[in-house]
């Protein structure tokens, strides 16, 4: 038997309200948010219910991306998110492992093709 347990985050943003300065649907703290390193990414909406959760090699670009996509899950359900928590893992292999167990452990809405309990 394997235990996993989902990882505390790193890093944690919050959507603003009235965000003075340049945002994208509403965030405006994206650069405490790595570059440079890999992880595991999740997006809440403002009831903390998990609406996605993601992996990238390079997380700033990855999670930038899903507020600008035409194909990402989330694009029709942008405004929904309100918090982005971030958590740094190295290892790919284990990456894939976050990912899949979190989406099926906390009901992730937007990740279909990860949830094995359909």
């Amino acid at each position: 038997m394997i235990t996993i347990t989902v990882p505390t985050p790193d890093v944690t943003i919050y959507k603003q309200q009235a965000p003075e300065l340049s945002h994208i649907y509403g965030f405006t703290d994206f650069h405490l948010i790595t570059r440079e390193k890999g992880g595991i990414f999740m997006f809440y909406n403002d009831k903390d219910e998990l609406l996605f959760v993601g992996k990238a090699r390079k997380l700033r670009q990855r999670i930038k991306k899903h507020f600008e996509d035409t194909v990402s899950p989330i694009k029709d359900h942008r405004n929904e998110v309100a918090k982005i928590e971030v958590c740094h893992v190295d290892d790919p292999v284990e990456r894939e492992i976050y990912e899949t167990y979190i989406a099926n452990k906390l009901g992730a809405r937007y990740n279909p093709d990860k949830l094995t309990n359909q």
